[in-house]
């Protein structure tokens, strides 16, 4: 099951009232992208697409992490019973299916690892995995960006690392799976592209503690 659109915005509002950070007017902009996305898509739902993409950083309602927001955001749309959106927490960090291909430091606990990696092996994504991922590299704070610039920011942020590239071109494959579907560039359906991109933000850096 999934929430609908108006639970999820609830639960968003919630969380950043819990942890306020860009990291929500993020996930505003992650399903707004992968609604319009998968409204050109068929088989796809807009709408659920939406209430997936407001969701999938809904871990961070516990605080500033790293990997942890995955199995934390997991967790606690399980216990709601939203077992597709609870998927997307996890899957949407990872456009390589490997957990060792992941940036940033790994916070989580030995046990969480080992369930991440589990499922990860277990399941093939869907289409609602492949354009959570793909919508949360085209989403700043501040609205839709080319890809190249959120590779760059999170480059910036965590370091490269020998799996960086074959995270982006698994991106990119991504994209060009969708706009196959759509039959046009997804730059194209996505307002303000252009201004976002070039908009100069200083670097969001978690809080010292």
């Amino acid at each position: 099951m999934i929430p609908t659109t108006e639970e999820a915005r609830q639960e968003l509002e919630l969380a950043g009232q819990l942890n306020p950070g860009p990291w929500t007017a993020h996930s505003v902009h992650v399903g707004r992208a992968a609604q319009e996305i998968a409204q050109r898509c068929p088989g796809l739902d807009g709408d659920k697409a939406y209430a997936l993409g407001l969701l999938h950083d809904i871990g961070r309602r516990y605080g500033v992490s790293a990997r942890r927001h995955g199995i934390d955001g997991y967790r606690f749309l399980m216990e709601k019973g939203w077992g597709q959106a609870a998927r997307v927490c996890l899957t949407h960090s990872f456009p390589v299916a490997d957990f060792t291909k992941e940036m940033g430091k790994n916070d989580m606990t030995g046990q969480q690892s080992e369930f991440v990696q589990r499922y990860l092996q277990g399941i093939v994504y869907d289409d609602y995995d492949k354009l959570l991922i793909l919508c949360d590299s085209l989403a700043t704070a501040q609205g839709f960006c080319l890809l190249e610039k959120r590779f760059v920011d999170t480059a910036r942020r965590y370091g490269v690392f020998p799996f960086t590239v074959e995270r982006w071109n698994a991106t990119f494959a991504i994209k060009e799976y969708f706009e196959k579907q759509m039959r046009c560039c997804l730059y194209d359906i996505l307002p303000n592209v252009k201004e976002t991109t070039f908009l100069h933000e200083p670097l969001w850096q978690p809080p010292v503690r």
